[in-house]
Formats: structure tokens, sequence, C-alpha cells
């Protein structure tokens, strides 16, 4: 089984986000989890979803800030093992091209 998830964690605050975010992606460090942040998020696959959002709670609780907003999107396959990769891949194998441009 895979949990794929997207999560968002925001700080609400004056100026740049990037510190406090920074804090929240390196709280994820301390679990068996992979990820990769992106401009809007961060991609989170683990074996189970309970590892999964025990690490979304962990970079919720790592930004310092008075509030925060934190979503998470969970893709819970419980009978397949496939990874995010494999999910671009598919389309990128649809479209016969990389799913980007103007990189």
């Amino acid at each position: 089984m895979t949990a794929i998830g997207e999560l968002n964690v925001v700080p609400i605050r004056e100026g740049s986000m990037s510190e406090e975010i920074a804090k929240a992606v390196d709280a994820l460090e301390a679990f068996d989890v992979a990820y990769e942040t992106n401009p809007m998020g961060t991609i989170v696959e683990a074996d189970d979803a309970s590892e999964l959002f025990a690490a979304a709670e962990a970079a919720h609780a790592a930004v310092d800030e008075d509030r925060v907003i934190t979503t998470l999107k969970v893709d819970d396959k419980r009978t397949v093992d496939q990874r995010a990769s494999e999910k671009v891949d598919a389309v990128e194998r649809r479209l016969g091209r990389e799913a980007r441009q103007g990189e």
C-alpha cells in the first residue's frame, strides 16, 4: 500500500514565509517518508496513512507563528503500491512528452 499526500503548511505572517516553511519541511526528516517540495506545497509519500498523518502533524507543529493553516490531501491506495512519480509517468506516456513547459 502507498499513501501519497499533498501537504501545505502556511504560516500567517507579513513578508516571506520561507523560513517557517523550511522548518515544516525539515520536520519531515524524522519520519519514514519521501517528499518533494514544489512552489505550491510538498508531496509526501509513505507506506501507510498513519505515517503520513504523523509527518504532516510534525510539519504543522514545527512552524512558530501565532496562526498556521495546514491542508493535507491524501490518496490512500490500500491495495496497490504506486509512487507519485509513477502517476506522473502515466500522464506523460499519454501525452507522449514531459508534463512541463517553459523552464
